[in-house]
């Protein structure tokens, strides 16, 4: 194997004193933040206020934690709407617009603030506690355009030290030619986008026993599967995953034991009923419902993520005392995470809006080849509409230009009845 850092990835701490910090004390500096943000976000967010009004909701009422899990949960899958309706953030910016540092455009759309404050996001001690070092040279596949992975880890790679290549997405030959002749060490984007690069190595003439220098990864967006993760150790490469979303920034992150995701120390999560929004016993499967106690500026309280996971209170071999979450196991909605993106039933009723005199009914089809997400744009003409190739390429340019992913698209006889906007098909291992 080609000649690597010699690194300690896998001991020390970013934040020693709040990653030690005991389980009590932990606690009850959540709760208090916790309840302190509700407070906050009523009295300067009026898009939260109303959200809070409208339920019916006494704020009054909350004095102790266990008040505050009776708060109304703030389903993610509502905030196209809820920001759609009061633009540009929905209200729920809790301070002058003049005063962010940038805003991006996410799938729904959703419009996210980014404030001043520095490493906004949380992402420097994530990225140390996987295992990135100073000097590491590290690619970033995630996209600089519009939403904010690309930038917000990028700025977190530099605020640790890295030298960050921003290769963001596509062009993979590019992308290879460049991790090979930069020898670069370090990866943060989808994993399957990492074995896909290590597949077209041996395509492409390489050898990566001479040419890979890649030794340590940061993966998120997609699910890591233990075979994935396998291929890719087997290459010399240490991958370690993350649970980033583009409104919260870091929720939790993996340490060296790779056993669950720690929970971030300024997060504040419940694993709840997704229906009731009830917080559910430890070991039980649930929505992921997270509050973020030390954002000002776009405070998120109970705010439902769609996404499944389950709590892990064991002590973790690495010392840090959080509790852990075990991964993303699902979804609790139609909202479902393409090739690392976002993609909303609404967005597709928006491709069949357009063509309203051509299209009869339209559902997204979700399937993996290997390590590749195949997103399938299944559709029923109307009756006398001709499927012809002029139309297959105008649906597909919608359905990029909306959903930013490319779609194949094939035109059906009919679409089974209850069948979702959206179906999942693939099958992780």
């Amino acid at each position: 194997m080609p000649k690597r850092l010699n690194i300690d990835r896998d001991s020390g701490y970013y934040q020693k004193e709040l990653e030690l910090m005991g389980k009590e004390e932990r606690k009850r500096r959540k709760e208090e933040g916790a309840l302190k943000i509700f407070k906050y976000a009523y009295e300067n967010a009026k898009g939260y206020k109303r959200f809070i009004d409208s339920a019916g909701f006494d704020p009054d009422t909350v004095k102790t934690i266990d008040d505050f899990a009776k708060i109304p949960v703030l389903k993610k899958n509502r905030m196209p709407e809820l920001h759609h309706n009061d633009l540009p953030f929905g209200g729920f910016l809790a301070v002058p617009v003049e005063s962010l540092k940038r805003i991006y455009v996410s799938p729904g759309p959703i419009y996210d603030p980014e404030g001043r404050k520095d490493d906004y996001w949380g992402l420097k001690k994530c990225l140390y506690n996987v295992g990135f070092r100073k000097g590491d040279i590290v690619m970033n596949t995630f996209s600089y355009h519009l939403t904010p992975a690309g930038i917000f880890l990028d700025e977190a790679c530099n605020g640790i030290g890295c030298v960050t290549v921003p290769t963001g997405v596509g062009n993979t030959e590019i992308q290879l030619k460049t991790m090979v002749e930069l020898q670069i060490n370090g990866y943060i984007g989808v994993p399957s986008f990492l074995m896909a690069l290590i597949n077209k190595m041996h395509e492409l003439g390489y050898d990566p026993g001479k040419d890979l220098f890649m030794d340590i990864a940061l993966v998120a967006g997609e699910i890591l599967t233990p075979s994935l993760r396998k291929s890719l150790n087997e290459y010399g490469i240490t991958v370690r995953q993350a649970y980033i979303t583009a409104d919260i920034g870091s929720i939790a992150y993996e340490c060296a034991v790779e056993n669950g995701m720690h929970i971030d120390d300024s997060i504040y999560l419940e694993i709840c009923d997704p229906q009731t929004g009830e917080p559910l016993p430890v070991g039980e499967v649930g929505e992921v419902v997270v509050t973020t106690f030390e954002n000002d500026v776009y405070p998120l309280v109970r705010y439902g993520t769609g996404d499944l996971s389950v709590v892990v209170e064991d002590e973790c071999p690495c010392g840090r005392t959080s509790y852990k979450i075990k991964g993303i196991m699902g979804r609790a909605d139609e909202v479902t995470k393409i090739k690392g993106m976002f993609v909303h039933p609404r967005q597709i009723d928006e491709v069949a809006s357009r063509f309203s005199s051509e299209i009869d009914k339209i559902r997204v089809v979700v399937t993996r080849e290997g390590v590749t997400d195949i997103m399938t744009v299944e559709v029923v003409l109307k009756v006398g509409v001709q499927g012809t190739d002029a139309l297959k390429a105008k649906i597909e340019e919608k359905v990029r230009d909306v959903t930013k992913l490319k779609g194949n698209i094939v035109f059906v006889t009919a679409i089974p009845e209850g069948s979702k906007k959206i179906e999942d098909k693939r099958k992780w291992d």
